[in-house]
C-alpha cells in the first residue's frame, strides 16, 4: 500500500521505522519532523548551551540513523531507544570534556612540574625550545589555538570567536594538541598529562 504524506503523521513511530529499514525516505521525514525539535533541545540543555554543538549532535544522529537504521532495536519504543542513543552522545561529549579539561590544568602547569620530575631539574629553555618546536610541527590552527588558550589566557568563548567556529572545535582543537604534545614530549614527565587525584578544572 502506498501512503502519502499526510497519512505518515498518523503512523505510529515503530511502524514508520520498519517503513524506514525499507528505505522510505518519507517515513524518515516524518520522524525528523516528529522529533528534531525535541532533540534539539535536549542536546542544547545537555551540551552546555551550545547550540551549535547542538546541531551538529542532532545532524550526527539523525545521519547515522538515516545510514544504519536497523541499529535501531524493535523491541523497544523508538523514543526510549531514540533518547538513550542521544544521551550516550551526550556521556561521551562529558568523558571528552573531562580528559580536555584535566590535561590543560595538568600543561598549564606543566613547566613547574617538569623541571621536579624525579627530582631531575630540567632545562627551563630547552623545554621551552622543544615546546615550540613541537607547536611547529602543528597545523596552524591548532597551534594558534594552543598559544590563545595556554599564552594568552583566552577563555574559550574568545578562541571560538576569534575562529568563527563553535567552542566545540575549540575543544577539540585543545584536546588533540595535547594528546600529542603528550605523545612527542615524554622525556621531560611522562605522567605531566596523566590525572592525579582531584581533577582541576580550567575556566570556559
Amino acid at each position: 500500500m502506498r501512503l502519502f504524506g499526510t497519512e505518515y503523521g498518523k503512523l505510529g513511530d515503530e511502524r514508520l521505522m520498519e517503513l524506514v529499514v525499507k528505505g522510505d525516505e518519507k517515513a524518515f521525514a516524518a520522524l525528523y519532523d516528529r522529533y528534531h525539535r525535541r532533540l534539539l533541545s535536549y542536546f542544547h540543555r545537555m551540551l552546555w548551551s551550545d547550540r551549535e554543538m547542538a546541531q551538529d549532535f542532532l545532524q550526527d544522529l539523525f545521519t547515522k540513523l538515516a545510514a544504519k537504521p536497523q541499529s535501531y532495536d524493535p523491541s523497544r519504543p523508538f523514543q526510549t531507544w531514540l533518547f538513550s542513543v542521544a544521551n550516550n552522545m551526550c556521556k561521551n561529549a562529558y568523558r571528552h570534556e573531562v580528559v580536555v579539561r584535566e590535561a590543560a590544568a595538568h600543561l598549564k602547569n606543566g613547566v613547574d612540574r617538569v623541571e621536579a620530575v624525579g627530582g631531575i631539574g630540567v632545562d627551563r629553555e630547552h623545554f621551552r625550545d622543544r615546546l615550540d618546536e613541537e607547536l611547529d610541527k602543528l597545523d596552524p590552527d591548532h597551534k594558534a589555538t594552543f598559544v590563545m588558550r595556554f599564552h594568552e589566557d583566552m577563555p574559550i568563548k574568545e578562541i571560538a570567536t576569534a575562529f568563527g567556529c563553535s567552542e566545540g572545535t575549540v575543544k577539540s582543537r585543545i584536546f588533540y594538541t595535547l594528546k600529542k604534545l603528550a605523545e612527542r614530549m615524554k622525556e621531560f614527565d611522562p605522567n605531566a598529562l596523566v590525572p592525579h587525584g582531584t581533577a582541576r578544572t580550567i575556566r570556559p
